[in-house]
């Protein structure tokens, strides 16, 4: 008998080790959700902010770590525009604008990455 709860121990411990990591949950949805859904509120004004910390971080597609696009990243001090945030703040939609002033990448980042500057509304 305490073989057999051993075994069933280990195997709901198991599934609730996989679970989190989508090995049981399934792929990721790595599409990004519509800017002002309840899974992406509008930052409004936009605000602008600037990369810190050590290493190049990396944008994903949605705002999931398991949604990276791979070779598209930011690097310190670059200057970016949030425009939207998930629900918990975790994660910013970040735009990166080039020196001409074109857009040149834009993408979901980790939001304690990013050191907010001000808004970028206007000043009245």
């Amino acid at each position: 008998m305490r073989s057999a709860k051993l075994f069933v121990s280990g195997w709901v411990g198991l599934v609730a080790a996989l679970s989190p990591f989508g090995a049981l949950a399934g792929p990721p949805n790595c599409e990004s959700p519509k800017i002002g859904a309840n899974r992406a509120p509008i930052v409004s004004p936009p605000l602008g902010a600037v990369v810190v910390g050590k290493g190049r971080p990396q944008f994903h597609s949605a705002p999931d770590a398991r949604c990276p696009m791979v070779g598209t990243f930011i690097i310190p001090k670059d200057e970016v525009i949030i425009y939207a945030q998930s629900p918990d703040f975790v994660w910013s939609l970040a735009a990166y604008v080039g020196g001409d002033y074109s857009l040149e990448s834009e993408g979901w980042v980790r939001t304690a990455r990013l050191k907010v500057t001000g808004d970028m509304g206007p000043r009245y």
